[in-house]
């Protein structure tokens, strides 16, 4: 089935791409030169999604298992791109502004990346702390080929859904392999979405599942931010103690110390996800 997702033009296609690029997991995911292609998991069954990217249009080619999840599937992909958030309001915002002007006004379409899984995304959250993209890429295609679930149109390289919050929450910790204060953040963050106590859905209250998130062991500031960017799409997250932030912002000249670089942010309200965007992407002097 072909289904063609809404699209506020300009888009930029590359830049969706790379992100996707940097952390493809094996068996879930697999990105070409124009298309990333994923599994969904559905009301009626699984999917697996090819997005054609381009700077104008976005093509779905969604192979599913129940045809009455084509909507649910063309949601789903639509926030895994940051199509369902107000890109043309956020370029307006910053387009003067003095620091990040110039580079907002040479790529006027850059999206912020969501996800079709709020579980799966904050899965992945925690796997990623303090590692790099390639070694958490790697510990989630561990847990996909161990815990996830085979869908019935495996597509390229894509064969398996990602696990459920209750299938990781029913394993030992002591069995995940990584470190044991992960996999405990890891059994306690299953636990808490597999109940419902905590809910990863677009739209949702920020502040809300922001301290939720906070009172699971082993997840701090930075993740929990990081997770209700992505899986709620909150469109006014500042990172300011991430690295590449903090890099990006001594690049411009400004204090980047965290305190300076949140009053610094506080201009590109409502839009601060974008604004980190555009210093994520700034290139390395």
């Amino acid at each position: 089935m072909r289904i063609r997702l809404p699209v506020q033009p300009p888009l930029d296609d590359e830049a969706l791409l790379h992100h996707f690029r940097g952390r493809a997991v094996a068996g879930l995911e697999e990105v070409g030169e124009h298309a990333y292609r994923r599994s969904l998991r559905l009301p009626g069954g699984a999917a697996v999604a090819e997005l054609a990217i381009g700077p104008a249009s976005v093509i779905a080619e969604l192979e599913l298992e129940d045809d009455g999840d084509a909507n649910a599937a063309a949601r789903g992909c639509s926030a895994t791109l940051g199509l369902d958030s107000d890109a043309r309001a956020a370029f307006e915002a910053l387009r003067d502004d003095p620091l990040l002007g110039a580079a907002v006004r040479a790529a006027p379409g850059r999206l912020v990346p969501g996800t079709p899984d709020g579980d799966e995304l904050a899965v992945r959250a925690v796997l990623g702390q303090q590692i790099s993209l390639a070694g958490a890429a790697a510990a989630a295609a561990r847990l996909v080929r161990e815990h996830g679930e085979p869908v019935q149109r495996p597509l390229g390289t894509v064969t398996h859904l990602f696990p459920t919050a209750a299938a990781l929450a029913s394993v030992d910790p002591d069995s995940f392999r990584m470190p044991r204060s992960r996999a405990r953040t890891l059994h306690a963050l299953g636990s808490s979405l597999a109940s419902g106590e905590i809910v990863l859905a677009r739209g949702g209250d920020p502040e809300r599942v922001r301290a939720q998130l906070l009172a699971l062991p082993g997840i701090g500031p930075w993740t929990a931010d990081y997770v209700v960017m992505r899986a709620l799409g909150d469109t006014d997250v500042f990172l300011a103690t991430d690295l590449g932030i903090k890099r990006s912002l001594e690049r411009l000249g400004v204090d980047a110390d965290p305190a300076s670089a949140l009053a610094l942010a506080e201009r590109w309200r409502p839009y601060r996800s974008f604004a980190m965007q555009y210093l994520w992407a700034m290139p390395p002097v």
